[in-house]
């Protein structure tokens, strides 16, 4: 049903352009030939990837992050995530993530699976990865990351979902994730860090 390589709606790539080239983001624009011979053209963000960490306290708390959102000018609920950095595989991103934004390590890890969060206009896979047996340091914050770490429970997580609070789509599909895996629907495999 989801095939990726589905021929009937595959839009070739005939030209393509970079419209901008941030630190983060690029913005490319590409002309294509769609499935019935005609042309259009699509726009995108070339995004390098993210991982976002569920992690999992012993006592069955959650620990994420609380951060203003620029774009949105709110604060925003989320697992700690961030983007792979050149030459960085995922597992490594998650491990690096969760110790800069929460201070914690953890003994075991696992990963769920990728979303991609916006396939629209962007390319942008996040990866999702699950993390016990943590361990409390210190944050190591980048230069100019301000970000406040809070333990929830799972229920009351689940309860700001359902009221519209919880926005945050990789949060949302990690959320779900531990719902389904607690549920004993969607295995994961643990394994220790290197």
């Amino acid at each position: 049903m989801g095939a990726a390589g589905d021929g009937r709606l595959h839009e070739a790539p005939l030209a393509s352009e970079a419209v901008f080239d941030g630190a983060l983001l690029h913005v490319r624009r590409d002309r294509v030939r769609l499935p019935d011979g005609r042309e259009a053209t699509r726009e995108y963000i070339v995004h390098p990837g993210a991982v976002a960490v569920v992690p999992l306290r012993d006592d069955g708390r959650l620990v994420m992050v609380r951060q203003y959102r620029y774009p949105l000018k709110r604060v925003l609920l989320e697992f700690p995530a961030g983007k792979l950095d050149p030459g960085e595989g995922p597992f490594a991103t998650g491990v690096r993530e969760l110790a800069e934004e929460t201070g914690y390590t953890a003994r075991e890890w696992a990963r769920a699976g990728v979303l991609h969060n916006a396939a629209a206009y962007c390319d942008e896979a996040i990866e999702i990865w699950f993390a016990r047996g943590l361990q409390a340091g210190p944050q190591q914050l980048d230069h100019g990351e301000f970000i406040d770490v809070v333990d929830v429970d799972p229920a009351e997580l689940d309860a700001l979902a359902a009221r519209g609070e919880l926005t945050d789509a990789k949060t949302l599909i990690g959320l779900l994730w531990l719902q389904r895996w607690r549920a004993g629907a969607w295995p994961l495999q643990w394994m220790a860090p290197p």
